[in-house]
C-alpha cells in the first residue's frame, strides 16, 4: 500500500507529459522492469498506438491479433515468458471506470516476477488511467498516440465531443463506437451518470463535413446546458430544439433519441425525436423497440416534445444504432435493419457490453461486402444489470 500511495503521488505532481516516465521509474525500482511501453486504442478501435515524444515513429500493433490486443480486449493481464532469454513481459490493461483506453507492457526478468505482483501493477495502471484523462487537458501527448491517421477538423470536433468508448457501473456496462472514425458525418453519442440515473442520448445530424459537426455541436452543447439546468427530458428536446431552429431556421435539423434511465428501478423515460432506433435482447429474442416518432430537433419553432416509457429487466440488453447502420443495403438490396441486425446481436450475445459495437459494425461491412460506407455508422450498446 504504501509503495502504490507513493506512485500516486508521483503521478499528481509530475508534469503532463512525464506519466509515462514516473511508472517508469517506480516499476523499474521496485521490480527490476527493463521496458516499459504505453500504447492507446486509436480512434477506430483497430490498432494500439505508442505513446513517445515523436510520434508515429514506432509500429502499431493490431487490437485484434497481438498478445497486447489480447489482453485489451480480455480486460485481464496477459504474461508472456521468455525462457531463452530470463525475460517475463507483462501486458496489463489500463481502463478508467470501465472506458478501455490502452495498454501497459512490461518486461522484467523472470528471476523478478511474481504472480502476486499482478494485482499491485495493475492499480499503478489504473491511476495512470486517471492522470492520463486529467493530463489531456494540457498535453495533445495521449491524444496524438490515439489516431492512427490524421482527423479531418470536422473528425477532430466530434471526438472531442464525445465521452469516451465505454462506461460502466454496478447497474449497467455501455459501449458505443462510430464509423468512419476519420471523416465524419454528423453522428454522435453522449452519457452522463449520476447517483440515480444514466442519461444516453444518440444524434444523427444533417449534411457532411464541417456543416454536420458544427450542426451536431450544437445540438450536444444545447442537450447538455439543459440537462445541467435540471430540465426533463421532454424539457431537454425543446430547448435543443429551439436552439437549432434559431441558428438554422429549418433548413437543418438533427435526429435524437434521449433516453434516461432510472438507476434503482430500471424505468427509463425515452423521447423518439428523429432516426435513431433501438433493439432488444431479452430471454434469447431480439425485438425492435419502437416509440411514437416525434420531429428531429429544429424542424420547426417551439415544437413540444412528450416522453414515453420504457422498463429494463436485468439481463436485457440494449442496442441503439443509426440510419447508417439499420439502412444500409447488401449487394441484394436488403437493409440490415431488417433481419442481419438481429442475427448480428444473437451471435455476440457472450460479448461484453464494450465489444458489441464493435462486433455488429464488423458483421455490417461483411454484409456490404464492396459496396463503400456512404454515412456514419454508430451503434450503441447497454447491458442492464439492475440495483442489486
Amino acid at each position: 500500500m504504501d509503495r502504490f500511495a507513493a506512485v500516486e503521488r508521483a503521478l499528481r505532481n509530475a508534469a503532463p507529459h512525464l506519466l509515462l516516465d514516473v511508472v517508469t521509474g517506480a516499476l523499474r525500482e521496485e521490480y527490476g522492469a527493463e521496458r516499459v511501453e504505453l500504447r492507446l486504442a486509436d480512434y477506430g478501435l483497430t490498432t494500439l498506438q505508442m505513446v513517445e515524444e515523436v510520434p508515429y515513429t514506432t509500429e502499431p500493433v493490431s487490437i485484434h491479433d497481438s498478445p497486447q490486443g489480447r489482453a485489451f480486449g480480455a480486460q485481464e493481464p496477459r504474461v508472456e515468458s521468455k525462457g531463452g532469454e530470463g525475460e517475463a513481459t507483462i501486458h496489463l490493461p489500463v481502463t478508467v471506470r470501465g472506458d478501455r483506453m490502452g495498454v501497459l507492457t512490461v518486461t522484467l526478468p523472470e528471476t523478478r516476477f511474481e504472480l502476486a505482483h499482478l494485482p499491485e501493477i495493475q492499480r499503478v495502471c489504473e491511476a495512470l488511467g486517471h492522470e492520463i484523462l486529467v493530463a489531456e487537458r494540457d498535453t495533445d501527448l495521449y491524444l496524438l498516440a490515439r489516431r492512427a491517421v490524421r482527423l479531418t477538423l470536422a473528425a477532430e470536433m466530434q471526438w472531442h465531443l464525445l465521452p469516451g468508448h465505454s462506461v460502466s457501473r454496478p447497474e449497467f456496462q455501455l459501449g458505443a463506437h462510430l464509423e468512419p472514425a476519420y471523416a465524419i458525418f454528423g453522428d454522435n453519442f453522449d452519457w452522463s451518470v449520476s447517483s440515480q440515473h444514466l442519461t444516453l442520448t444518440v444524434t444523427n445530424g444533417m449534411g457532411q463535413g464541417m456543416e454536420a459537426a458544427l450542426l451536431t455541436n450544437l445540438v450536444v452543447s444545447a442537450l447538455r446546458n439543459a440537462r445541467r439546468a435540471g430540465l426533463d427530458l421532454a424539457g431537454q428536446a425543446s430547448l435543443a430544439d429551439q436552439a437549432v431552429y434559431a441558428q438554422y431556421r429549418g433548413e437543418l435539423h438533427a435526429s435524437v433519441l434521449l433516453l434516461r434511465f432510472d438507476l434503482a428501478t430500471g424505468e427509463a423515460e425515452v423521447v423518439d425525436a428523429g432516426s435513431p432506433r433501438m433493439w432488444r435482447y431479452r430471454d434469447r429474442t431480439v425485438d425492435s423497440v419502437d416509440f411514437e416518432a416525434q420531429l428531429p430537433l429544429g424542424m420547426f419553432e417551439e415544437t413540444a416534445y412528450v416522453a414515453q416509457r420504457l422498463r429494463l429487466e436485468p439481463g436485457d440488453r440494449i442496442l441503439v444504432s443509426s440510419d447508417g447502420v439499420y439502412e444500409s443495403v447488401s449487394k441484394a438490396g436488403e437493409r440490415y435493419g431488417e433481419r442481419a441486425l438481429a442475427r448480428s446481436l444473437s451471435a455476440h450475445r457472450l460479448l461484453p457490453a464494450a465489444q458489441v459495437p464493435q462486433a455488429v459494425l464488423r458483421d455490417l461491412g461483411e454484409y456490404r461486402g464492396t459496396l463503400p460506407l456512404e454515412d456514419d455508422a454508430l451503434v450503441v450498446c447497454l447491458d442492464w444489470f439492475g440495483r442489486q
